[in-house]
């Protein structure tokens, strides 16, 4: 009887411990007009509930090291089970020796119609379409999941962008939009060609660099780690010769201008001149932000 008990224990620890994101997900039907409705209040709490609960990897995760996340889905049009949505995802994760949390993952989904009955089951399948709705968030799951690994070991997201570009594939044939070439070029099957992609290689070499080279070690010796995130510029600039403007590059200062405004306007100096060059070659979108970088 010990036995089991021990046994029944050790299982329920590893059940408790094993989720991988610690996610806050809201429902905004403001737009709807009827954000009272008690079907928005359900399905927040469904999809909290699933996207915290659901084991998505083998991994085992303490809860002090969950990903910190957040999705804001807002409804423009709701009638009857038919929602018509978008989703804006956000990541972060803690840099080495700090209190701060550094922006991973910044992606405001477009295309997001789905279907929802209240109090119906969510269920994941890793290789089966099973609704629009779980897929999406199943998507995002993992591009989370990758990039959160690729910042700190290189290419080490690779089995979770399989796993998103998976979900991708199988989607397609539930006819929603965001899941194919046709989409648009800021579409979830765009982003996830794109970092698989080697024309896009470098992106994946700067996360890495970027955190670990740079961030981790500013607490430490904060020049050598502003002068590694000036290095990974570079990498950029190779990648925007090489396919100018594209997706990647957005997605990538979406997330982090603000930081890197942030990092080089303070501190030890760098050489300034040629970082803001770069950005504003790779960046121009940005250039109101570069032109703040001013010591």
């Amino acid at each position: 009887m010990r036995k089991l008990i021990i046994i029944f224990l050790i299982s329920f620890t590893t059940v408790g411990f094993s989720q991988e994101l610690n996610c806050n997900l809201v429902v905004n039907a403001q737009q709807t007009g009827q954000e009272n409705v008690q079907v928005f209040k359900t399905l927040e709490r469904q999809l909290n509930e699933f996207v915290n609960n659901t084991q998505w990897t083998n991994k085992i995760y303490k809860p002090q090291e969950r990903i910190d996340c957040s999705m804001v889905i807002n409804v423009s049009n709701y009638n009857s089970d038919v929602f018509q949505a978008t989703i804006q995802v956000q990541s972060s994760r803690p840099v080495f020796n700090s209190t701060y949390s550094t922006p991973v993952y910044n992606f405001n989904d477009k295309h997001f119609t789905f279907r929802y009955l209240e109090f119906e089951n969510l269920v994941y399948n890793a290789n089966q379409f099973e609704s629009n709705l779980v897929s999406v968030l199943a998507y995002h799951v993992f591009m989370i999941l990758g990039l959160d690994a690729d910042t700190f070991e290189l290419n080490g997201g690779d089995p979770y962008f399989q796993q998103a570009q998976t979900i991708n594939n199988y989607s397609q044939q539930g006819n929603f939009k965001g899941w194919k070439l046709e989409d648009g070029q800021q579409s979830r099957f765009v982003l996830i060609d794109n970092i698989l992609s080697q024309t896009f290689k470098e992106f994946r070499t700067v996360m890495y660099h970027y955190h670990r080279d740079g961030l981790d070690v500013m607490a430490n010796n904060e020049k050598q780690g502003k002068e590694a995130i000036a290095d990974v510029f570079e990498d950029l600039r190779t990648m925007n010769n090489r396919r100018p403007n594209s997706f990647l590059m957005r997605v990538f200062f979406d997330a982090k201008a603000n930081e890197i405004l942030d990092i080089f306007s303070g501190g030890p100096k760098v050489n300034i001149t040629e970082i803001k060059d770069i950005l504003n070659r790779v960046a121009p979108t940005h250039a109101s932000k570069w032109r703040e970088i001013n010591f």
